[in-house]
């Protein structure tokens, strides 16, 4: 089996669209198409069923994705070993975390990384999606949740809070909600449904049933930004709010802790530039306050 047309196959599988499979590989559709075509040549199989809502594999599809993704789990775990072995303090470094995380903690990071070692390029993927590192989606992760593979080293960074937050303007309008009225007459500023693990059906403990919903987005920072302009009483991290001096902090007894973790594949963590960026953001956790 072709691993060009094995990969192509793997992104149609998990996307069910030309052009999202597109996207994923940085080629154009006629590419995947042509792709699909040879592999389904060379397997004398149909692996596809083409319908108006996407691709749907068939009971070969389904064998085959079983096999491609051995090639796949193969082809990275070498990659990785490959380059366990670079000494050289230069070449790219993906670092996937949180926006919130990203502004906070990991520019000032960035910036005295590039300073020591100009020749290490950081691309930075933001998001709330947990990255998978064993897929080489990123080397590096800065995240809240702690993953339980064991292929992965993990490093306790930090122990924050979050808290409730509303600007000036909005407790002027509307007043402080009262504890136990599950935010009756307010409103509340939300993540998205699918843009965390979980529904979000409380704000620092205190139920969001009778509130009105006023934004729901899937971005930290914009979640600051809604509740800086009165849109909504907002979770937020208490670090970053009680720097802002539109906020003002309600129930400040009440609050939510949570952990930061520095995660890395075990395969990459001797590779120089990875070590080189894991140890400027334990350093930046370090000297945060």
């Amino acid at each position: 089996m072709d691993w060009d047309n094995a990969r192509t196959f793997l992104a149609l599988y998990r996307s069910g669209t030309l052009r999202s499979a597109a996207a994923a590989l940085e080629v154009d559709q006629a590419t995947v198409g042509r792709r699909l075509a040879a592999l389904e040549t060379a397997l004398e199989a149909r692996l596809f069923l083409r319908t108006p809502r996407g691709y749907v594999p068939t009971s070969a599809g389904e064998l085959a994705y079983a096999a491609a993704e051995r090639m796949e789990q193969a082809a990275d775990q070498l990659e990785r070993q490959m380059q366990g072995l670079d000494r050289r303090l230069s070449g790219t470094v993906r670092v996937a975390t949180s926006d919130t995380i990203g502004r906070h903690f990991l520019m000032s990071a960035i910036a005295r990384l590039q300073s020591q070692h100009p020749g290490i390029r950081i691309v930075l993927a933001t998001s709330t999606h947990v990255t998978n590192l064993t897929r080489r989606e990123a080397d590096l992760a800065v995240r809240s949740v702690r993953p339980d593979n064991p292929d992965l080293i993990v490093r306790h960074l930090s122990r924050r809070a979050v808290g409730l937050y509303a600007s000036h303007e909005y407790l002027q309008r509307h007043g402080e909600p009262r504890q136990g009225d599950a935010f009756a007459g307010h409103r509340v500023v939300t993540y998205t449904s699918g843009a965390l693990s979980y529904r979000v059906e409380s704000l620092c403990g205190e139920p969001i049933r009778n509130a009105t919903v006023a934004v729901e987005a899937n971005s930290g920072l914009m979640i600051v930004e809604a509740v800086v302009n009165g849109l909504g009483i907002g979770e937020l991290p208490v670090h970053m709010a009680q720097e802002i001096p539109q906020l003002v902090r309600i129930w400040p007894k009440r609050e939510e802790g949570y952990d930061i973790w520095l995660v890395m594949h075990a395969d990459l963590h001797r590779t120089a530039r990875v070590r080189a960026v894991a140890d400027v953001i334990v350093e930046a956790f370090a000297q945060a306050y």
